[in-house]
């Protein structure tokens, strides 16, 4: 047991993209269920954190609050519901980041919220079976989110396989259209809001692995407003004085020799994680030992 939380104090040491999403929709999630105990202790039943929080179906209610685009896909009432959205951005974030970096992780994850808001909004406004309900229907939750993850990378490496239990070794592209198929059933369920943001988080997922296949990245408009809004409140430094200094031929040698030992170096690195991939295909991500699986961690970081 203590293993296991020495890998998550580890996770979050790190301070990467995947585990600031994770920290910030639990973050969100104790702060929220905090509000609503508190409240209950004043009798304040009526007043939640949460509906400012949630993304309404209703149009007039969507102008009020308009933010809620973001802050619906950050926000989770019920623990289950978190726990398992969490687990599986954990895991498959993971696996996206073997192929992508980073920043076009938390971009598809943006992007994916925004594609599943979309078609929940849509459908109850068009479909005239949501017609009674739109006045009350809200949306919360991670799923569309993880949803564009999921289908990113399993529509981009089609081949790529994992283990499950009980089950063995699958196709992953297998398990996202099992998912795929079974929100497509459950669009007139009780939780018929979830469902089609999942539809919409898998087809923005589908889009962005068709579009990296051919070498064009969704997310990096994504990534250009995040970068212009980063620098709008980024202190400006200093200017200072820069002053060069002229190297003798002498060391020209020396330098030469640098590069040779960086490039092979480089090379080495290179060898080894084509190694673990390739492991991980032939045997699944659970064959790796805990250093490959760090090795893994730290050259996705790196990109």
């Amino acid at each position: 047991m203590a293993g296991i939380f020495n890998k998550i104090e580890l996770f979050f040491k790190q301070k990467s993209i995947l585990s600031n999403l994770i920290a910030i929709n639990i973050a969100v999630f104790v702060l929220s269920r905090l509000f609503v105990v508190i409240a209950r202790l004043f009798n304040l039943d009526s007043v939640s954190i949460i509906d400012f929080l949630k993304l309404p179906a209703d149009l007039e209610q969507i102008i009020i609050v308009p933010w809620t685009f973001i802050t619906y896909m950050f926000t989770h009432y019920d623990f289950w519901h978190i726990l398992f959205n969490m687990l599986w951005l954990y895991w498959f974030g993971q696996i996206f980041l073997l192929f992508f970096n980073p920043r076009q992780l938390n971009a598809l994850y943006i992007l994916g919220g925004l594609a599943g808001a979309l078609f929940f909004i849509f459908s109850y406004n068009i479909f005239p079976y949501f017609e009674n309900s739109i006045s009350n229907s809200y949306l919360i939750g991670a799923s569309a989110s993880v949803m564009a993850i999921v289908f990113g990378v399993s529509f981009f490496k089609k081949e790529f396989e994992i283990h499950l239990l009980f089950i063995g070794k699958i196709k992953l592209i297998y398990l996202a259209l099992f998912s795929l198929i079974l929100d497509l059933l459950s669009i007139t369920s009780n939780n018929a809001g979830g469902h089609i943001a999942h539809i919409g988080g898998a087809l923005s997922g589908i889009c962005y692995a068709y579009y990296a296949s051919k070498e064009k990245d969704l997310t990096k408009p994504f990534n250009s407003f995040f970068d212009f809004m980063a620098n709008l409140f980024k202190k400006k430094p200093k200017r200072k004085m820069k002053v060069t200094y002229k190297k003798s031929n002498t060391n020209a040698g020396s330098e030469r020799q640098s590069d040779y030992d960086y490039n092979a170096r480089k090379n080495k690195e290179s060898a080894e994680i084509d190694r673990i991939l390739e492991k991980i295909k032939k045997s699944g991500y659970s064959s790796l030992s805990p250093d490959e699986k760090k090795r893994l961690f730290d050259e996705s970081n790196k990109k």
